[in-house]
């Protein structure tokens, strides 16, 4: 089966996680762009380059997965600071239709999302204005829509009052043209669903909220949808960065005529209807998006399961990973983690495969789960885990990996646990905020900006997390060697890293 991918940014997660997951399978070629046509953070992709490859290599694939973020603006972050006209989104929405001319069987599974709007201020990867007003232009949107929608209680007209006395409107200008552009975008893609020439479409959503920006335009594509009757061809939910791996998965079930049967097993009784950080639904409606999404089917019983996904989630109170030496009393009262593991344990057992997907915490893996799970020494017997950023970003890879990964090449299923391990766990919830606040003040760098001391801040990342996984895994992987363990830092800066990672396994 030969896929070409276009992903919707360089970054290792939307890349290499990707390339990873499609290596465990025995029978899945996955071509992706040049390096040079890649583009760096904010500076977009070659997209002329890009289309050139595209259409050179897609008669001669079985699907096409295209993120329309890089196509149309040339990656994530350009889609947030463009300045692009309707000449400029035609010329593409045609493009597209020109694509499906020329192959006319082949099938298209495509990706283009809601903007975001983040809640706090940083212009890390918003424009430069949202450094100093970021907070201010999502709670105002914010209380504004909530207001359309319920009445506003005294302190939060107060806060909308001071928010608007205070708010250039200049900026606010500037961000709503950009939104009613990419907006409009989305709904000429709708057409393209309609007229055939995309055969699936995933509209995900990053950091997500109840109401404000996005979850107005969210509501007007559902009514679009709706208009349209695309409700089973044009697929909404949040996320973002997984939305590669989930419709790789989706690919795969559709060319095998297959559809596998998920069961899920939960860490805590009141985990499925929590909301988690960054998401605007419960676990429980998001897991179902995303199981169907990736071609997939919920089942009532584990016996009929093709996979089962253990699913760590809060008690009651959801935290940021780097917090779980202060975490919340209900982590423990409300879950019971020694019992949840030996759930997972037993289905190992029975001879089933068992994915993680780690959302307790935002942002990073759970170190209760990963020692249990190393105490009994079921972390290599596990088909995947994942437990990075937001949510969706863990569940869409995780299901997409148990897919894929089903009846695989066990070597290359370890080597990703270890993978994720170390950078889920152990980087992301340990030693980020660690060489943050410790390391990195030394050589005055910052989180966002490592200046010309990416190599040296590699290198002792490296350290630390070997020092980490050989001090924490202490019953999992003993056969296993590192050949080699290098970090780097995309986009120059900690929030993520990407890990080439070779393992051995006597």
């Amino acid at each position: 089966m030969k896929v070409l991918y276009v992903p919707i940014d360089e970054r290792p997660c939307n890349t290499l996680v990707v390339k990873r997951i499609a290596q465990t399978a025995h029978n899945i070629e996955l071509l992706t762009p040049p390096n040079e046509c890649y583009g760096d953070k904010k500076t977009p992709a070659d997209a002329e380059m890009m289309w050139t490859w595209i259409n050179k290599h897609a008669e001669d694939c079985d699907a096409l997965i295209l993120s329309l973020d890089m196509i149309i603006y040339g990656g994530l972050l350009p889609s947030r600071i463009h300045y692009l006209n309707e000449e400029d989104a035609l010329k593409w929405i045609n493009r597209l239709r020109e694509l499906r001319e020329k192959n006319p069987k082949l099938p298209i599974y495509a990706s283009n999302l809601i903007m975001r709007t983040p809640r706090y201020s940083s212009s890390d990867e918003e424009p430069d204005y949202y450094e100093d007003w970021g907070r201010e232009i999502f709670l105002q949107a914010y209380l504004e829509d909530k207001n359309r929608q319920n009445k506003l209680s005294d302190e939060e007209q107060s806060e909308l009052n001071a928010i608007k006395n205070v708010l250039p409107e200049h900026f606010v200008r500037d961000y709503e043209v950009r939104r009613k552009f990419n907006l409009q975008v989305n709904h000429y893609i709708l057409e393209l669903v309609l007229e055939g020439v995309i055969s699936l479409l995933v509209i995900p959503q990053d950091d997500s909220s109840e109401y404000g920006y996005t979850a107005m335009d969210q509501r007007e594509i559902h009514h679009k949808l709706e208009e349209l009757r695309l409700v089973n061809d044009v697929l909404i939910y949040p996320g973002a960065d997984e939305v590669g791996a989930t419709l790789l998965s989706r690919v795969y079930n559709d060319v095998k005529g297959h559809r596998p049967k998920v069961y899920p097993i939960w860490s805590s009784p009141m985990g499925p209807n929590l909301i988690p950080l960054y998401e605007d639904r419960p676990f429980a409606a998001s897991m179902k998006e995303h199981i169907y999404a990736a071609g997939c089917r919920l089942t009532e019983t584990p016996d009929d399961a093709d996979l089962i996904l253990a699913y760590n989630v809060p008690g009651k109170v959801m935290q940021e990973s780097w917090e779980q030496s202060k975490k919340d009393i209900t982590y423990s009262s409300f879950r019971n983690m020694t019992v949840f593991v030996d759930q997972i344990k037993g289905f190992i057992e029975q001879g089933k495969d068992v994915v993680i997907a780690d959302s307790a915490y935002a942002n990073g893996g759970d170190k209760e789960l990963i020692t249990l799970m190393d105490e009994e020494q079921i972390l290599e017997k596990v088909l995947s885990y994942k437990g990075w950023n937001t949510n969706c970003n863990t569940l869409g890879t995780t299901i997409s990996q148990g897919v894929i990964g089903h009846n695989g090449d066990l070597h290359k299923i370890q080597e990703n646990i270890v993978y994720h391990l170390l950078d889920d766990f152990f980087y992301q919830a340990e030693v980020r905020m660690t060489m943050t606040s410790d390391y990195l003040p030394t050589f005055n760098l910052n989180y966002f900006n490592l200046n010309d001391k990416e190599q040296m801040v590699n290198q002792e990342r490296d350290k630390l997390l070997i020092a980490l996984f050989q001090e924490h895994i202490r019953h999992s992987f003993r056969n296993m060697k590192f050949l080699r363990m290098e970090t780097y830092a995309p986009w120059n800066r900690m929030f993520e890293c990407g890990i080439n990672l070779k393992t051995s396994f006597s």
